[in-house]
This record gives structure tokens, sequence and C-alpha cells, in this order.
């Protein structure tokens, strides 16, 4: 999996670099704006969300499949001064924004803040209508990759990613296989009403999410009881980390910001880990994991093996990532904003039953 950022710059390079950045940081500053200027993307927290997760841009889609690309393009161009609709990944973006704004009162000169970059395969004939509609909602979003039918894919290195959200599960797929956090979004029918507006909550699955898929192997394939002993016996070895661990990471790196200025009670960022193994039997492991790799979780939730919604209901997180599709569809039923990350053996089940394969074609 990808460390914080995924390249080393020569040294010559990071010096055209900063002269680079500072000349642009100098444009920035005398442009007649409220809006705060975007960070130097070397150290910032970079969140690519693609137009249909920012977005619910279910219509348009349909006009896409339904009729073509030309017909959708003209409808986007003919509706570009109609905002569109937020999509699952708005709440989550407004509260990365609300996280911006703390650090800059604690940190004027902070480059270490999240930013959100449009990471979509749209023409540019329909950015018109997204900036239009990131404007509206007071969006701070200022770069956009729009790669004009294209897979945006390849130029998530190049954007500095550290987590990537679309609705494209084949895109994300892809995006894991290249060591990029990533996860398919999904909208529930009846939103959770009140979500913060002041504090940024994300809540994980731990196994094949923070974690590798090595103890879920395990129980698909030997059962609980191998599992539990399995667990007891290496307990004190850290498990190996999944393709969430690095935002993760980075999550607490800005939390540990807000703890050096006596801010831990107020801190801006909450996380949750919520997990069906059992507390007593395999908890411990998961929480020395955690330990070994310097992150702290501010809520560890042991479910052993009960339902998620109606935790997930009381925490009213921004963002819950999982990698079963089963524990998706609870939390959706229950108004929560979810992600899927398709990583590990658990795609090859649903309930805790493999899903049969179709017999391959001679």
């Amino acid at each position: 999996m990808s460390d914080m950022k995924l390249t080393e710059v020569p040294e010559k390079e990071e010096e055209e670099e900063e002269k680079d950045w500072a000349a642009a940081k100098a444009f920035f500053d005398n442009l007649k704006t409220k809006k705060p200027r975007p960070p130097k993307p070397r150290n910032a927290v970079t969140i690519a969300v693609s137009s249909r997760t920012l977005f619910n841009l279910v219509e348009e889609r349909k006009i896409f499949t339904e009729q073509g690309v030309e017909k959708y393009v003209a409808h986007q161009v003919e509706h570009e001064n109609e905002p569109l609709k937020p999509g699952p990944a708005f709440p989550f973006v407004k509260a990365l924004m609300k996280v911006n704004d703390r650090l800059r009162q604690l940190y004027p000169e902070e480059e270490e803040l999240f930013d959100i970059v449009l990471m979509t395969n749209n023409h540019a004939q329909v950015g018109v209508r997204l900036i239009n509609s990131i404007n509206h909602y007071d969006l701070t979003i200022e770069r956009f990759c729009m790669t004009g039918g294209e897979s945006p894919i390849g130029y998530l290195k190049a954007y500095l990613t550290n987590l990537y959200l679309s609705k494209d599960a084949e895109k994300v797929t892809e995006a894991i296989e290249e060591g990029i956090a990533a996860a398919t979004m999904f909208m529930p029918e009846k939103m959770q009403s009140q979500l913060s507006d002041t504090q940024l909550r994300v809540a994980f699955d731990g196994d094949a999410v923070l974690f590798s898929d090595e103890s879920e192997i395990i129980v698909k394939q030997q059962g609980l009881d191998q599992f539990f002993e399995h667990e007891k016996t290496f307990e004190n070895l850290p498990l190996a980390q999944g393709p969430l661990k690095c935002f993760l990471e980075a999550l607490g790196k800005l939390q540990r910001k807000f703890y050096a200025k006596d801010e831990r009670l107020e801190c801006p960022i909450r996380t949750f880990l919520v997990t069906a193994r059992s507390a007593a039997s395999s908890g411990a492991r998961v929480l020395k994991t955690l330990r070994s790799w310097g992150l702290e979780i501010d809520e560890a939730l042991f479910l052993a093996g009960a339902p998620k919604g109606p935790l997930l209901q009381k925490i009213k997180p921004h963002i819950y990532f999982d990698d079963q599709m089963f524990h998706i569809e609870g939390a959706q039923e229950l108004g929560t904003i979810s992600a899927h990350v398709p990583y590990g053996i658990g795609q090859k089940y649903h309930k805790g039953k493999k899903i049969e394969q179709p017999p391959k074609k001679e």
C-alpha cells in the first residue's frame, strides 16, 4: 500500500517546485477573493472525488447511458446555470473544509491541510456546470482533472492522492491495485439528519480495510474457532496494513496538530473502529497493531458479529468504510453514507457464504 505521499522528489526538482509554488502563492494572495488559498500539494492530504460522488448525477447518467455522450454533454451545457444536487461525498467534503478552517485559525500559514480535487472522466464542456455548482455551494475545490471519457486513474499518483472516492467500482479496484486508498460510495435513500457541521466523523471497519485480510482468510476458510486460536497465538504480532491505513495515518497527523494546541477535547476530527470482531477473543491484536503503528483511534466498537447499522446510526459518520457489501447495505438502510472497499477475500463471499462463480466457457 502507498505511504502518505507517493514519490520522492530530486533536490533540484524540489527547488524548482518551490519557486513555482512561491509564484503561484503570490498570484493567489493578490486576488480579490475570500476563498482561502489551496495548500501546497506535496504537503496536503489530497482527497480526489468523482463528479458522481460529489453531486447527484443520476438523471444525467441516465441520459448518458440511454442517449449517448453527445446528448449528455448538450444537456449539461443547456443546464449549466442550474446547480447540481449534492451527492454522497458532499457532506464529507464540507466537513473536510471545516477542519481546514480550524487548522488555519490555529496555524495561519498551515500547508498540511485537506486539498479536494475533482477527478472525473467528464468532458471539459461539462466543466462549467461543475464549476458553477461548486461555487453555488461555496466549496473550496480549485484543482480539477477532467479526462474527456478516459479513465482518470493514471492521474491519481500525479495529483499525490491520499484517498479516491468514486461511484465506479472498477476504477476503485484499479486504484487500490495501484496502492492508493480508494472506495466506492453509496448514497442511502433516506439520509441521516443532523450530521455534525463542526466535526469530521470517519468510521472504519478493521479487517481488509485498516488491516490486511490475513485474519479474515482464516475465518472464511477454517472457521471462527481456528480464527480465535490464531489471533491469541499471534496477539503480539502486528497485522499487515490494509488499503485505508494510510488515510487513518493522515487523519492522525492532522489530529496531532490540534493536540499540540491543547485542543484534544475540541478536535474537529473523530475516528471510529467498527468491527465484527469480539473484544475478548480477538480484539487485543487489533489495538496492539494500531499502537505499533503509532496510531490512535478515538472510539473502538467490537460488535462480536452483531449488525453494524444501529451503531453507525448512533455515530452518524460522514463516511463509513467497509469491505463487505452486506455491511454496506445494512448501513445504507439506516441512513449512513457508506463506502465499499473492494479488497481481500471478503469479495468472494456474501453474508458468510461463498459467491458461486459461473462456470468458465470452453
